[in-house]
């Protein structure tokens, strides 16, 4: 399982519009190209007005700067036609300055209210056309500015970007209210709602109308002028309190460094020490000397390899107290008040918690089927977990008398260098020995070969288009359909490491697709490797790996998407079956034939030998349970978070509501949570996993299950199993209910046991009660 994308998800502005569910996810989908101006009027002649409109309501663009505004409109590239100057509509990154957003994104918000406002103050009686379509397909200008803004925040921010990230996050929420309480607005949409059935709508137009009325109504569509109130104020403060805490992880994560010489390296393998040279020279360190930094690709590759107990216990603590590591900076007095305003917005909706307003748009639909399938893993990874502990323990004892004295029990900065030494010992398995099979240029070809394979994509790398950053790579997506070439999609893959960087690994989009008026989506994956010296190839380790792949399903799930409307395109679709397509394309990362034609040795080209390989399957079910409980207790948590009743959260200690928590579960001794609250993204960073995280596993079951299709039929390459899973799922977005497009792919409801068998719990199942 593969739960990184969520980690660190660029910071969603979720529209009135769009339920923006991207995966990772994370950067609302952008809509279609439009609003631009018509008939020859400049943008610049519109915005003086559009801004006076805006003036009272979301407090943007005093009186005195509306004329400079509209003066500024023309000269500011952020507001130009990308699509017609720019190489497949990409930004002008070259042309872009951190001043030109504000002044964008306030012309973007009094367009998009002007938009809305036209809807809402229509004459004539709503129909499907003047109402619904046009909501879907308003505020382009506003989602292209905000899509570029927040990935730049996300990949590479900078203290003025992030000053104004912070200023304009509760502006973003108002307009957000401001939409969905618009008089009138959700009048037309509600008259067609109650007329669904005798419309003659078709079920896509049906379920677009189904989307929208649901969105309106979770927002506080129907309450009284003083819940509206009061509900914009929470939704304002969340987005500020959700920034902030954000950048205080980056903060943490960019200015904590652990110097070492190489000699402090002892027992890391070779291109790791490389790595840690590569991290020390970027931040002007002197030559020679090493750094291990807070991003995964080191820190836990570091835990894994280092013989230096006492550096790994420095490590694993700075790694595990992210967000309060800095007084200044301790994320948990945010985290407290972010708890209270969700119980306070869950109760306003009339729900018992957040969870349960939360669940309620989801395919689990109540917290109680969570905790049912949390509860059942738990206690088997609990099992497998306590018996991987002592097979640890065995092999502390039976090591020399001074190495078993150096660590008498197992902490949990000795919990990965100890299983790394079982697998040498057991299975014969270095994780070392596996990387140089393991090149980042190898696995990309990986990615693309198998998206060829499947669904017939080819990927053509534009060296001479420019992208945010030299570590960018620019790709055109392309397919041959009837023997015609077709451009599906634009591909931006931003793999490195870098201090100005959120960790963790993620999809976000730029544009989304919209075959009806030809619009090709434009998808970026986000990793966060340790880069190589210059000269020398990246490796990844094979959880790397992993995450390529998985990130990569996302990218897929919006680039072949193909649904007619923008709210239900990609990625937008309920957050336990979003994990589904990044998920199920990590099967092939494993699949023999895949890993023998790509998985090569830099330096001789040699395959992986078919006995390492051997070795390695044997030695991954190994600390399964570890992983398991790792992600587990992290999910358990979040739901017992957003459980608790706002009586309960006023005074709430996380730290000791953590220590009793982990004390009430029954946490092996020596592991901790994936996730400690003070950064737990997933639940902090934004609104979309918190009581949320759970959809990883839930999303396991799915994928499991989902690529026994491919073994029944013969081939993990079946081109009719192929063509299935890219029409049910990676092509029909949230056109049709999720449980639906699953039973169309599959001819079934999903089944438990391939996700048991996968993690090698079906034998523990009944030792887990």
């Amino acid at each position: 399982m593969s739960t990184a994308s969520g980690a660190s998800a660029p910071r969603a502005r979720p529209t009135a519009l769009s339920a923006s569910a991207a995966a990772s996810a994370a950067v609302v989908s952008a809509k279609a190209s439009r609003g631009r101006g018509s008939g020859g009027a400049s943008r610049a002649s519109l915005v003086a007005p559009m801004l006076a409109l805006a003036q009272g309501v979301l407090g943007i663009g005093e009186a005195a700067d509306a004329a400079a505004a509209a003066a500024a409109a023309d000269s500011n590239c952020l507001l130009r036609d990308w699509d017609s100057t720019e190489p497949y509509g990409l930004p002008p990154f070259a042309e872009v300055e951190t001043q030109h957003f504000r002044p964008a994104l306030e012309v973007a918000l009094a367009e998009h209210l002007s938009q809305v406002t036209a809807v809402a103050d229509c004459k004539e009686a709503p129909t499907f056309e003047n109402t619904v379509l046009v909501l879907d397909r308003a505020g382009s200008l506003l989602d292209r500015v905000s899509n570029l803004f927040f990935n730049l925040c996300s990949s590479n921010t900078s203290p003025e970007l992030q000053e104004i990230e912070l200023a304009m996050a509760p502006v973003l929420a108002a307009h957000d209210t401001m939409v969905y309480t618009l008089p009138g607005l959700f009048k037309r949409l509600d008259t067609l709602y109650s007329q669904r059935d005798t419309a003659g709508l078709d079920a896509e137009q049906l379920r677009l109308l189904e989307r929208l009325h649901l969105d309106f109504v979770r927002a506080g569509a129907r309450f009284e002028p003083q819940q509206q109130a009061r509900y914009g104020q929470i939704m304002e403060r969340l987005a500020e309190l959700t920034t902030k805490f954000t950048q205080n992880i980056l903060a943490d994560e960019s200015e904590f460094t652990l110097p070492l010489s190489e000699a402090d390296m002892s027992g890391c393998p070779p291109e790791l020490v490389a790595a840690a040279k590569q991290a020390a020279h970027e931040r002007g360190r002197p030559e020679g000397e090493c750094v291990v930094t807070l991003s995964r690709s080191l820190v836990e590759p570091f835990l894994t390899f280092s013989d230096r107990r006492d550096l790994r216990e420095k490590a694993w603590r700075a790694w595990t107290q992210r967000g309060e590591l800095d007084a200044k900076r301790d994320n948990h007095p945010i985290m407290r008040e972010i708890l209270q305003l969700r119980a306070e917005q869950a109760a306003l909706h009339g729900y018992q918690s957040f969870a349960e307003y939360q669940t309620a748009d989801t395919m689990a639909q109540r917290p109680a089927r969570v905790m049912e399938l949390l509860e059942e893993v738990w206690g088997k990874a609990k099992v497998s977990a306590n018996a991987e502990r002592e097979a640890l323990a065995e092999f502390v004892a039976s090591q020399e008398s001074a190495a078993a004295d150096a660590c008498p029990d197992i902490q949990p900065w000795d919990w990965r260098y100890y299983a790394e030494k079982v697998r040498q010992s057991r299975y014969n398995f270095d994780e070392g020995e596996l990387k140089p099979y393991f090149s980042l240029d190898a696995m990309t070809a990986a990615i693309f070969d198998v998206a060829n394979r499947l669904f017939g994509l080819s990927f053509v790398h534009k060296e001479d288009v420019q992208a945010y950053h030299p570590d960018v790579k620019v790709y055109e997506v392309r397919e041959t359909v009837d023997g015609e070439e077709r451009l599906v999609a634009v591909f931006l893959h931003d793999n490195f490491s870098r201090a100005n960087k959120k960790s963790g690994a993620w999809m976000s989009e730029l544009r989304s697709a919209c075959p009806d008026i030809g619009r090709v989506p434009i998808i970026l994956n986000n990793n966060n490797f340790a880069k190589a010296s210059a000269g020398e190839p990246t490796l990844l380790s094979f959880d790397d790996a992993r995450t390529l792949f998985h990130e990569f399903g996302h990218g897929l799930h919006g680039m072949l998407s193909r649904t007619r409307y923008l709210r239900l395109a990609g990625t937008n679709v309920l957050r336990d079956f979003v994990e589904l397509p990044s998920q199920l394309m990590e099967h092939w990362m494993e699949q023999p034939e895949v890993l023998r034609a790509h998985a090569r040795h830099y330096k001789t080209g040699e395959a992986v030998p078919d006995a390492l390989l051997d070795r390695l399957k044997a030695a991954r079910a190994f600390n399964q349970g570890f992983a398991t409980v790792e992600y587990t207790s992290s999910a358990l948590m979040d739901q017992s978070l957003h459980q608790l009743p706002a009586d309960a959260l006023k005074d709430l200690d996380l730290n000791e509501f953590e220590k009793t928590e982990m004390a009430r579960l029954g946490m092996p001794q020596g592991m901790v949570m994936r996730h400690r609250p003070a950064h737990f993204q997933h639940l902090f960073s934004t609104s979309m996993y918190a009581s949320a995280y759970y959809v990883y596993l839930w999303a396991e079951v799915l994928d499991a299950d989902g690529f026994e299709a491919f073994m029944e039929a013969g081939s993990c390459f079946d081109a009719d199993t192929a063509a299935r899973v890219r029409r049910c799922i990676y092509a029909s977005g949230n056109s049709m209910e999720p449980g639906e497009a699953y039973r169309m792919f599959r001819g079934r409801d999903p089944v438990i046991e391939p996700m048991l068998k996968k993690k090698g719990m079906l034998a523990v199942a009944g030792a887990a009660h």
